[in-house]
Parts: structure tokens; sequence; C-alpha cells
């Protein structure tokens, strides 16, 4: 072959190529999220998080729809789906662009956040009555959110199983108190909680 002809062969080869890369990496980025809500999955979301945790100001949360099955009971599993979609975009929009949020499953979601103001807690206040809002599509599909979250700084020596055990501790006990946002204690990690499933939480 002559030489532009090999060239243009090149040519052709070397943009096949980059086509094919750039949709397997669209398929890629794909698969790391949930096509309900968009969140990472939780694969996704563990990467993630394991970086954002090198941060000392990082808090890690659990969000846990109530009533989650009554819901979908009542209402079907169409106004389930739209629940847990506004639910995993509430919690996003909370989280921002410098953290992560990720659906572990079901109407679980957990999220990793820098706190450089300490404001955490306030934060997380407002989110529960955000996450509390009726859907704007459907007002009579509404429930609460039960928010778990410890700071990183507290636990230096626990990786992100262990802070996600904690979070796990302190939204089950945010379930059964008056307010549905607890923070995760100085103290040892109980080995079971009342109304808690052993084993469900962690990363992969």
């Amino acid at each position: 072959m002559s030489t532009p002809v090999l060239t243009a062969v090149a040519a052709a080869v070397a943009v096949s190529w980059a086509v094919h890369g750039c949709w397997l990496a669209r398929r890629l980025r794909t698969a790391r999220r949930d096509p309900l809500t968009g969140l990472w999955t939780r694969e996704a979301f563990t990467r993630r998080a394991r970086w954002l945790l090198r941060n000392p100001h990082a808090v890690v949360v659990l969000a846990d729809v109530d009533r989650f099955k009554q819901v979908n009971d009542t209402h079907g599993h169409a106004a389930g789906d739209a629940l847990l979609a506004a639910t995993a975009g509430r919690l996003a929009h909370a989280v921002g662009l410098t953290g992560v949020a990720g659906r572990l499953g079901g109407d679980e979601f957990a999220a990793v956040l820098i706190d450089r103001e300490g404001t955490a807690e306030d934060r997380f206040a407002v989110l529960s009555r955000v996450l509390a809002r009726p859907l704007d599509t459907a007002p009579e599909v509404h429930t609460t959110v039960s928010l778990g979250w410890v700071r990183r700084c507290d636990h230096p020596g626990e990786d992100l199983s262990g802070l996600l055990r904690r979070a796990d501790e302190a939204m089950y006990a945010a379930k059964r108190g008056p307010s549905r946002t607890r923070r995760a204690g100085l103290g040892r990690l109980l080995a079971s909680v009342t109304g808690r499933r052993p084993g469900r939480r962690g990363a992969a």
C-alpha cells in the first residue's frame, strides 16, 4: 500500500478504537450507577468513600426510609420507587460535589462528606426535615428518614466498615427516639442493638 493509504487506514483504526473506548467508559460509568436513583452503587461508593476518609474532617452518614414497606403496600411500588428517587436526589444535593452518596440497597443510603466547619449536626437536622417532605408529584406519598452519623476523627483507627457499623447503630437509635438524627457515641461498639439486624451493613 502507498503511504497515504496506510495513513488513512491507521487513522480509521485509531478513530475506531477511540469510539470503542468512549463506549466502554460510558458503559462502565453506567454500571457503577444505581439505575433507579442515579446514585453510586455500593462498590463504587465504597471506593470513593475510602478516599474521602483520608480527610480527618470526613463524616459518614447512613439514611434509612422509615415505613417503606407500608408506602409500597398502600400506594404501590411505583410510588415507592418515586420516594426512593426523591430521597436519593435530596441526599445527593445535601452532600454536594465534595462528598459522595450511594445506595447500599433497598431503602438504605450512605454518604460521606467533608465537614471542615463542624456544622454536621445542624446540616443533618435540616436534611432530616427536607427528606420528610412529601413528593412534589405525589403529595400523599411521604414518610420520615432516619439518619445515623459518625465523625471520622472520633474513631481514627477504624476503617469504612467500622464507621458504617457505628452509623448503623446510631441510625437505629434515631428510629426509636423522638429525633430522626443521631450521632454515634465515642464508646465501644455494641455487639447488638435492639431492632438492628447484625451484619446488614459494611463496605464491599
